[in-house]
């Protein structure tokens, strides 16, 4: 099911609790009790997007020139879409379209409006085929809607589905899209969606000397919010640029919770294709600060890890990245990797080291390992580059990012808008 209840994990938890309180139960009894849990599982309302809670937010669109910020996560689920194969969504755009909403131009982030570029890759200006509105690049010749590009608008449109983790850049466009909507003062409304790893913090925090596109601000590697929640964030901390404050509307999820599973039903991006990547992504996207191939030019994009030069003898699992859908030219393109499988793990909720310390310590040249810049401004720190190749184990290392993530969580409690 591509949403699952928000009460699924508790139930489930109750019902392990009610099990293990006592070996003597019944064998039916044991039964009735996993009975009535998947009825109560399958009974849970299901999470209602942003985007398909059109009523609240069609008013501040409706006789306006309209701009939207949007992917191909943007879209508006129907009834039928307990099955995303069955595609059971339309577009959000095309939706508006037919709503008799104004648009006049759409802003594409990275990946492009249908989400199709590689990472990194240039996405440039041009026509949407299918409505023919100018396709205005984020990712391009700029990163923030110009003055010029905003002159013929009323309000700013924003919805894309975001994985919650501090490089992955379309938190990054919001930041930038905000800015720009407070310097020509024009309303910004956005369309908030679940987080996929929003039931947990973790990892080592930006530093200020590092910001950027990877990371404008000084929050951890995992945040544990929704967008919108993070958007509020940003507006309230006054992190935009001079301090200004955007014209900020959320339209908030219904029936959400941060501590419920949620699979996307749309790849974010052309890497993430599963929820397994999703969920392993805070952990090893850190190797694209490497030399290490993270799956790109596979079918299993940051579900596995390896390079040709690291130790074949500790190794028992091979494959060779080949050019693909997303990743033109991968790390290691053509060679016999040798490395780890991580396809089949079960759910983690936590920033894990253990993978890139094993690659670092059965590398043959460790001097080539880390890319020059690459790795510190993926960890927002040159601070664990030293601490890894200083022999430091994992405990001790995550052990230093305890203040400042104890800190961040009492500055995140009074953005929240979802239970935890």
């Amino acid at each position: 099911m591509p949403f699952l209840s928000s009460f699924k994990s508790t139930v489930l938890l109750s019902v392990f609790s009610l099990l293990a309180c006592g070996n003597h139960a019944s064998t039916p009894k044991s039964n009735e009790q996993l009975n009535e849990v998947q009825t109560a599982v399958k009974t849970q309302p299901k999470i209602v997007v942003g985007a398909n809670r059109v009523s609240t937010y069609l008013p501040f669109l409706k006789g306006k020139k309209v701009g939207v910020v949007a992917n191909q996560t943007s879209v508006i689920f129907t009834a039928s879409s307990e099955n995303p194969k069955e595609k059971g969504f339309t577009h959000l755009v095309d939706s508006l379209l037919t709503l008799k909403v104004a648009i006049q131009k759409v802003f594409a982030p990275e990946h492009g409006f249908r989400g199709e570029a590689d990472a990194g890759e240039k996405v440039a200006d041009g026509t949407d085929q299918k409505t023919g509105l100018p396709l205005i690049s984020l990712y391009g010749k700029n990163r923030k809607p110009s003055n010029e590009q905003l002159k013929d608008l009323d309000v700013i449109l924003f919805d894309i589905q975001d994985v919650g983790v501090r490089f992955y850049t379309y938190i990054a466009t919001l930041q930038l899209v905000m800015e720009a909507c407070a310097e020509n003062d024009i309303p910004l409304v956005v369309l908030d969606r679940p987080n996929p790893n929003g039931n947990y913090v973790d990892g080592p925090t930006m530093e200020k000397a590092h910001t950027g596109f990877l990371g404008m601000t000084e929050i951890p590697l995992v945040y544990g919010m929704t967008i919108g929640e993070y958007g509020k964030m940003i507006n309230e901390e006054g992190w935009l640029e001079g301090g200004k404050r955007a014209n900020l509307t959320i339209v908030p999820l219904e029936n959400y919770t941060h501590s419920m599973e949620y699979s996307l039903p749309i790849r974010p991006s052309p890497n993430l294709p599963n929820d397994i990547s999703i969920n392993l992504y805070p952990s090893l996207g850190l190797f694209e600060g490497t030399n290490i191939n993270a799956g790109r030019g596979t079918e299993f994009q940051f579900q596995r890890y390896g390079a040709s030069f690291l130790d074949s003898t500790q190794y028992n699992f091979t494959y060779t990245p080949q050019p693909n859908f997303g990743s033109k030219t991968p790390k290691e393109n053509g060679k016999k990797c040798f490395g780890k499988d991580l396809s089949q793990l079960p759910r983690i909720n936590e920033v894990s080291l253990k993978w890139l310390m094993d690659a670092y310590n059965n590398t043959m040249e460790k001097e080539k390992f880390f890319l020059t810049t690459g790795f510190t401004r993926h960890a927002g720190t040159k601070k664990l580059q030293q601490q890894i190749e200083s022999g430091l184990i994992e405990e001790d290392i995550k052990a230093t990012w305890q203040p400042q993530l104890e800190a961040f969580k009492k500055i995140r409690e009074n953005y929240l808008i979802y239970p935890l």
